[in-house]
């Protein structure tokens, strides 16, 4: 099977000439209403009445919808339900939805908001999540992740280094803002055609506020103009309104978010704040950890305690500490309540053990490359969480980008630059990753696949996967030509639809590719053997005899037949053989205890090695990413082409999560980096002067697809070196001074941190 041929996006030329269909581009019926939201502007209150009648009677208005207007449960929350569609009684932050406006126009729509009415009686509001731990508001009670005995570990340690450590949020940025069309349909159901990553969410929380079997929905998703995350859960809400517009109205209603209120209503990567304590003997050895871990999960769950379980998953990285015990605290706040962002959790744990290792090399007067070198995992090795190394690349892949970019050398090159530049200085840092796959959550790891081969030998695949630009159509198409023996033009993969694969897990976590890819393997190896029993009469083959499909023609004894791929599907037809076939796939070896927060929740894990390199303007606080080097593990890469794009877009995210991103919230809750205006992405002027990404050789990885790994959220965590590469090159301007262990490391920053303590004695 030659799975590695193919290095090519198969969307790539229907994106860059615009002919790739989003959204937005779907051709509405006639008579499409639009909806606009009308939201809270106060982050925490007690709703004494909302007057909609003066927006209801401004002509084009066809209805304007609040909370009693719901049919079945008005309640959106997945994990824990306690978050409402539309706020009935009590605001928790600033830009929940109240109302729904559905009009003949958008303009008319968004007009008819301001006519709105609402009665409001203030509540205290907190935006701090240590403030909402000391008052016990917590999402659920917190969980702690342990192995050895940390307690007495203490005593054998010879440094131990306690402090604070902080990371921020994160606005997705998605260039597609969420949004959803729905129209009813016969029997009093609905289609939503919903820009979301996960259909079966969308579908399930349809049903239970509309009052309705899940049949009685059909989702539909053509691709995504990105998601991030930020379209796992709380793309939901928007559809469910659109479907509840269409329902009340019985007309197709279309509603998209413009970017601004995109921004103020959804929630974004979970800001963390974090107490550690970390014990090393004198040469360099972690023999304990500890972390008390803050998270700010906003005014609702949402998907905060699973984003919270892979943060204490993560929080050791790529090292194996014997002695760890990471307590990890929920806690609401009245923001929009955050949920998931590439890297689920993972970015900020790992953020923190980098940030103890900086602190602990600052004491102990060593690179932190020293400590992260001596801790590196090994086979064998166990995570705190119970798990066992497997096929462990830490190392390997540590000394593969030290050979291919030689640290020593460059450290010295760094060194040499800043002794003979007094304002410009150097950084430079190593960034060790591992990062764990699968859903944490067993039960999600399963996937369907659907595939109908048609009478003149075109191939329709569906699965639960969502195409969002991360190319995962692409590996499925792949996936299914490689085991058939079919050509690109051949195969077609379809929107995701609930109608045709039901019950799916949103495509998230980087397993989309390991989860559908398997499905559609399964299924197509199915269609291939019944295929070939029908060759193996048309070609009078005895058993002995080797048949396989090949560049659509069967190949008998490793010779060409006369037997084409079109002819032996057109036999097939006629003798009446099944030609379409549906699979499930669901991963193995994985459990989780909750209860014990032990189990193997990973079906592998993912490594690799980056050196970054910045240079810091001491005297204006800019500065510039010089170069990431990185090796990576990809596993047995079947598609570099689209690897290697997830790799250098992650790396450039984590970058801008690190330096320049900042979330930034008012006391009363208000969001004020709401625009691009205020809130800074990096462009192109940002990106680093020179990326090389390598690819690991010698990985190989039974338990993913075609022997690959998952690649759209481990590159992310590259980025976290970015920000130590920024904290050396200003320590070497200010070697007395302690710099704080909070991100993003953003220009503003930089100076006032450079210059902090000569404006105090100033």
């Amino acid at each position: 099977m030659n799975t590695h041929s193919h290095n090519k996006h198969f969307d790539a030329a229907r994106h860059v000439s615009g002919l790739s269909q989003f959204l937005d581009d779907m051709t509405v019926p006639e008579g499409t209403l639009h909806a606009a939201v009308f939201y809270a502007k106060t982050a925490h209150a007690h709703i004494r009445s909302l007057n909609t009648a003066p927006a209801l009677a401004l002509e084009g208005i066809h209805a304007v919808l609040t909370a009693k207007d719901i049919r079945g449960e008005n309640q959106i929350g997945g994990i824990i339900p306690d978050e409402q569609l539309l706020a009935d009684k009590d605001i928790h932050f600033w830009g929940q939805p109240l109302a729904i406006v559905v009009a003949e126009t958008q303009v008319l729509a968004r007009e008819a908001l301001h006519l709105i009415e609402c009665d409001i009686e203030a509540l205290p509001v907190i935006t701090n999540p240590r403030e909402a731990a000391a008052q016990n508001l917590l999402i659920m009670p917190p969980r702690t992740v342990q192995c050895g005995n940390v307690d007495e570990a203490w005593a054998k340690c010879d440094v131990i280094v306690e402090d604070k450590a902080e990371s921020g949020g994160q606005e997705h940025l998605y260039l597609e803002t969420q949004g959803a069309f729905s129209v009813p349909t016969e029997g009093g159901g609905v289609k939503i055609v919903s820009s979301t990553q996960g259909p079966t969410a969308v579908q399930r929380t349809a049903a239970r506020v509309l009052g309705l079997p899940m049949h009685l929905v059909e989702v539909d998703t053509l691709r995504l103009g990105g998601g991030f995350g930020g379209k796992e859960d709380q793309a939901t809400p928007w559809a469910v309104m659109a479907a509840l517009a269409a329902l009340a109205t019985k007309r197709a209603v279309k509603l998209v978010l413009p970017r601004q209120e995109d921004m103020r209503m959804t929630g974004k990567r979970h800001p963390y704040s974090s107490d550690f304590k970390i014990g090393l003997t004198r040469d360099g050895k972690i023999l304990a950890f500890e972390a008390t871990i803050y998270q700010d999960a906003g005014a609702a769950a949402d998907l905060s305690p699973g984003v919270l379980d892979r943060t204490l998953f993560h929080c050791t990285n790529s090292y194996f500490i014997p002695n760890v015990r990471a307590t990890g605290i929920s806690c609401k706040t009245n923001v929009p309540p955050n949920t998931a962002f590439r890297g689920f959790g993972g970015p900020q744990g790992m953020f923190l053990i980098e940030a103890a290792i900086y602190r602990a090399a600052e004491q102990m007067g060593v690179e932190a490359s020293e400590i992260q070198r001596k801790n590196l995992l090994r086979d064998g090795d166990t995570f705190a969480y119970g798990q066992v190394t497997e096929r462990c690349q830490a190392e390997n892949a540590w000394k593969s980008a030290d050979a291919a970019f030689d640290f020593a050398n460059a450290q010295k090159r760094v060194a040499a630059f800043n002794a003979a530049n007094l304002l410009q200085k150097k950084g430079i840092a190593v960034q060790p990753i591992c990062f764990g796959i699968s859903f944490t959550n067993t039960m999600m790891n399963q996937a369907s696949a659907l595939i109908h081969v048609y009478s003149d030998g075109s191939v329709s695949v569906s699965t639960g996967a969502v195409e969002m630009g991360q190319g995962v159509n692409t590996k499925i198409a792949q996936t299914a030509m490689a085991v058939l023996g079919v050509n690109e033009e051949t195969v077609k993969v379809q929107s995701t639809n609930t109608s045709r694969a039901a019950n799916t897990s949103p495509t998230a976590a980087s397993a989309g590719a390991d989860l559908n890819g398997q499905a559609t393997k399964l299924a197509a190896e199915a269609l291939r053997d019944r295929l070939l029993a029908v060759a193996r009469k048309e070609l009078a083959a005895n058993e002995n005899d080797e048949l396989v499909l090949q560049n659509e023609i069967v190949r008998k004894n490793g010779v060409n037949t006369d037997l084409t791929w079109k002819k032996l599907v057109h036999t097939a037809f006629m003798q009446r053989v099944k030609l379409s076939e549906q699979a499930q796939y669901s991963t193995p070896l994985i459990h989780f205890d909750k209860t014990t927060m032990q189990g193997r929740p990973f079906a592998y894990h993912v490594y690799g090695t980056a050196l970054i390199e910045v240079t810091v303007d001491c005297l204006r606080g800019i500065y510039e990413v010089d170069s990431v080097q990185v090796v990576h593990d990809f596993g047995q890469s079947f598609n570099r082409t689209v690897d290697l794009g997830q790799a250098e877009g992650a790396i450039m995210q984590g970058i801008g999560w690190m330096t320049m991103e900042e979330v930034i919230y008012a006391e009363n809750g208000r969001l004020l980096t709401d625009a691009l205006s205020t809130y800074k992405i990096p462009d192109i002027y940002a990106a680093p002067k020179h990326i090389d990404v390598r690819f690991l050789e010698n990985s190989d990885n039974p338990l993913g697809l075609m022997n690959s790994k998952a690649v759209g959220e481990p590159p992310f965590m590259y980025g976290i070196g970015a920000y130590f590469a920024l904290m050396n090159a200003m320590k070497a301007f200010r070697p007395d001074a302690t710099l704080l262990l909070k991100a993003p490391m953003s220009p503003e920053r930089v100076l006032t941190e450079l210059y902090e303590t000569v404006m105090e004695i100033a």
